[in-house]
C-alpha cells in the first residue's frame, strides 16, 4: 500500500496498490507450504537421528531450497532488472540476446551513429519512464533527435527493444505513455536466484539496475528483498534450532551458521545459544530502525536499511545505497554514515561477546583477542585510506572530515561485509582500492553475521605461520598455538585453519580462472584489460559475501551484465562463503551419500 511504502525522498512515489508484487509474494508463499506441507508429509515417518551427516545435507540442500523458493517472488512478480539495451564505454551498443531467456547475455549492435548512441544513453539515463522528443532535443540540441529515432527503428535488433509514443499505453502510467522509452527485462529464473541467494547470504550483489522506480520494482518486492537479509543474517539454520531443536545435530547446524572456532562463556545447550542470538540480533535491528526514523528516515526505509546493515547485506532502497541520504535536504546524510558504521561494527562483532557485554561483562568484549584485533585492521586500512586519498585528490576525499567519515565508512563497510556505499571508490587510487579488495578477505568476528574469512582465523594462520618458521630452524623447540596468552586445546584447530585457507585460495583461482574463460568480452564496458581485476573482484566479492567490487561490479555499478553461466556460478560461491565450504562441498562427494 502507498500508506507503508513511503519513501524518504518525496519524488519517488506510487499512487496505486501493488497488484503484481502483492499476487507474486501470494503465489509464491502458496508454492512454499505447499512444499513444507510435502516434505513434512514425507518426514513425520522417519525415525532415524539426525547425525552430523545428516545435519550437513539438512544445511547445504536446505539452503539450495530456500534459494529456489526465495526467487519466486521477484519472478512471478514480473520485476525488472534492467534496460535490454546498453551502450557500453568504448561506444559499442548491445542488447540482450533473445536466444534463451534463462542464460540470455549480451549481443552487440553493429553501425549504429554517433547520434544514435547518445539518443540510446539518454533513453538509458531516463529509466522506463523515457522522454518525450521534445526533452530529447532540449539535451541534444546538436543531434536531429527524429532522424536518429528513424535510425533505431531500422535497425531490427533496437527496433524490438525501443518503445515509440502511444505503444504499451495500456500497461504504464500515463506520465511515460507518450514518451520514447527502452523495454526493460524482467527478471528470470537464474537472475532471481541470484537475488535470492545474495539475501539470504547477506552478500548484498544485485543484479537490479532501478530500485526506485516502483512500477519496475514494486515496493513490496524490496521489502521481501530486505527481509531475505533478515532472515539470512541470524541463519535459517539457527532458527531451525532455536525453534525445533535438533538434539545433537544442533551443535552441527549451529556451527554451519556461527562458523569460527568456539569461543568462551558460550552456553552449552545450542538451543540456548540460539535464542539468545535471536534477541540481541532483534533488538539490535529495532533500535536502529527506531535511530533511523529519528534521523528522517521513513519507516520504509528505516526497516529495510536496519535489516540491511545488521545482517551486514547492503541492500538498499535506493540506486546510490546509502549514499542516497546525503542528497536528500533535511536528511543529515553524515550522522547517518556515523550511525550505520556504529551498528555495522556491532553487527560484525561476536554476538555471545555483545550479550556479555549487555549483561555488564564489558571487559570481556574490551578484552577479546579477535575483536581488538578486527577494530586494529579497521583504524589502520582507514588511516592509509584517508592519508592516500588526501594526497591524492580522490572523489569526495579533499578534506580531513569527508576523509574520515568517506574513508571510515567503507573500510567498516568492506570489512564487515556489509557492502553500502557512499562514495564511488571505484574512482580512488590504486592502493585504497587494493587494499578494499584485501579486505574482502577478512571478514567480521566468529559467531557475527558477518561473512568472509573472520578475523579470528587470520590471527590464528599468523601465528601457526611464526611456529612453523621458527620450526624450520629450530626443529626441537615446542611452541604452544596460543590466542589471547592462553594455548588453544583443540588440537585439530591447526589443520582446520591451514585446510580452510588453502579451501578459499584453491577455489578463488580456479572460479578466477573459469570466469575468464566463459564470460564473454561484450560483458566489459571497457578495453578487455581491465578484465583479469575486475574478474578476480567479483570471485572475491560473492566468495566473502561482500557485494561490490571494482571495474564491473564497483560501488555504481552491479552483476547484471553478466551471462547467466556466470551468474550461477556466483550463486555457488556466496553459499559457499556464507555456509563456510564444507556443507557445500560434501554434496558433490559420492561417498557422503553412501549408507555407511
Amino acid at each position: 500500500f502507498p500508506i507503508v511504502s513511503k519513501r524518504t525522498d518525496s519524488t519517488i512515489t506510487i499512487d496505486r496498490f501493488e497488484t503484481a508484487g502483492f499476487w507474486g509474494l501470494i503465489a509464491s508463499a502458496v508454492i512454499s507450504f505447499a512444499v513444507g506441507a510435502l516434505f513434512y508429509y514425507w518426514g513425520q515417518r522417519a525415525e532415524l537421528k539426525i547425525y552430523r551427516k545428516e545435519a550437513m545435507a539438512i544445511v547445504g540442500l536446505g539452503w539450495l531450497l530456500a534459494t529456489f523458493l526465495g526467487a519466486l517472488p521477484f519472478v512471478l512478480s514480473g520485476t525488472c532488472m534492467g534496460p535490454t539495451v546498453r551502450v557500453a564505454d568504448d561506444g559499442n551498443v548491445y542488447v540482450v540476446s533473445p536466444r534463451w531467456k534463462v542464460w540470455a547475455s549480451w549481443e552487440e549492435v553493429p553501425d549504429v551513429d554517433e547520434a544514435s548512441r547518445q539518443v540510446l544513453q539518454l533513453l538509458i539515463d531516463s529509466g522506463a519512464r523515457g522522454l518525450s522528443q521534445r526533452e530529447l532535443r532540449l539535451r541534444l540540441p546538436s543531434v536531429d533527435v527524429t532522424q536518429s529515432i528513424s535510425a533505431l527503428s531500422g535497425q531490427e535488433k533496437l527496433k524490438q527493444n525501443l518503445v515509440l509514443p502511444g505503444e504499451g499505453a495500456g500497461y504504464v502510467p500515463a506520465d511515460r505513455a507518450a514518451h520514447y522509452r527502452l523495454r526493460w527485462k524482467t527478471m528470470g529464473l537464474i537472475d532471481a536466484m541470484f537475488e535470492s541467494q545474495s539475501g539470504f547470504s547477506t552478500t548484498g550483489a544485485t543484479v537490479i539496475t532501478h530500485l526506485e522506480d516502483p512500477y519496475l520494482t514494486p515496493n513490496c518486492i524490496l521489502f521481501w528483498r530486505a527481509s531475505t537479509h533478515f532472515l539470512g543474517g541470524l541463519g535459517i539454520i539457527v532458527l531451525f534450532v532455536a525453534l525445533l531443536g535438533q538434539g545433537s545435530a544442533g551443535k552441527t547446524l549451529m556451527r554451519a551458521e556461527m562458523p569460527g572456532p568456539t569461543k568462551e562463556g558460550s552456553t552449552a545447550r545450542m538451543q540456548h545459544t540460539a535464542w539468545l542470538f535471536a534477541a540481541v540480533y532483534v533488538g539490535l535491528n529495532v533500535l536502529l530502525a527506531i535511530v533511523y526514523m529519528l534521523l528522517k528516515m521513513t519507516m520504509f526505509d528505516a526497516i529495510c536499511h536496519s535489516f540491511a546493515t545488521m545482517a551486514t547485506g547492503g541492500f538498499s532502497t535506493y540506486n546510490a545505497s546509502l549514499g542516497h541520504f546525503n542528497q536528500i535536504p533535511g536528511v543529515n546524510g553524515s550522522l547517518v554514515d556515523y550511525v550505520t558504521i556504529i551498528f555495522m561494527v556491532l553487527a560484525a562483532t561476536n554476538f555471545m561477546l555483545l550479550y556479555l557485554a549487555l549483561v555488564g561483562k564489558l571487559s570481556i568484549l574490551l578484552g577479546d583477542s579477535e575483536w581488538r584485533g578486527f577494530i586494529a585492521i579497521i583504524v589502520f586500512s582507514t588511516i592509509v585510506i584517508v592519508v592516500i586519498g588526501i594526497m591524492h585528490q580522490d572523489i569526495q576525499l579533499t578534506n580531513a572530515s569527508d576523509g574520515v567519515r568517506f574513508g571510515l565508512f567503507q573500510v567498516v563497510s568492506i570489512v564487515t561485509t556489509t557492502g553500502f556505499c557512499t562514495a564511488d571508490f571505484d574512482r580512488w587510487h590504486s592502493l585504497s582500492k587494493g587494499l578494499l579488495l584485501l579486505l574482502m578477505f577478512v571478514g567480521g568476528c566468529s559467531g557475527s553475521t558477518g561473512g568472509g574469512m573472520k578475523v579470528i582465523r587470520h590471527l590464528l594462520f599468523v601465528k601457526i605461520l611464526r611456529i612453523e618458521i621458527e620450526h624450520s630452524f629450530h626443529p626441537r623447540v615446542v611452541r604452544l598455538l596460543r590466542l589471547g596468552g592462553k594455548p588453544v586445546e583443540d588440537q585439530e584447530l591447526r589443520r582446520g585453519i591451514m585446510v580452510y585457507f588453502g579451501l578459499v585460495a584453491l577455489l578463488f583461482c580456479m572460479s578466477w580462472l573459469l570466469v575468464l574463460a566463459i564470460e564473454p568480452d561484450t560483458t566489459w564496458n571497457q578495453a578487455n584489460e581491465n578484465r583479469l581485476i575486475d574478474s578476480a573482484s567479483a570471485v572475491a566479492s560473492t566468495l566473502n559475501n561482500v557485494g561490490p567490487g571494482v571495474g564491473v561490479v564497483g560501488a555504481t555499478q552491479n552483476y547484471a551484465n553478466f551471462s547467466g553461466i556466470t551468474k550461477t556460478l556466483f550463486i555457488w560461491l556466496m553459499m559457499l562463503g556464507r555456509l563456510e565450504m564444507y556443507p557445500v562441498l560434501v554434496l558433490f562427494m559420492p561417498q557422503f551419500w553412501k549408507d555407511q
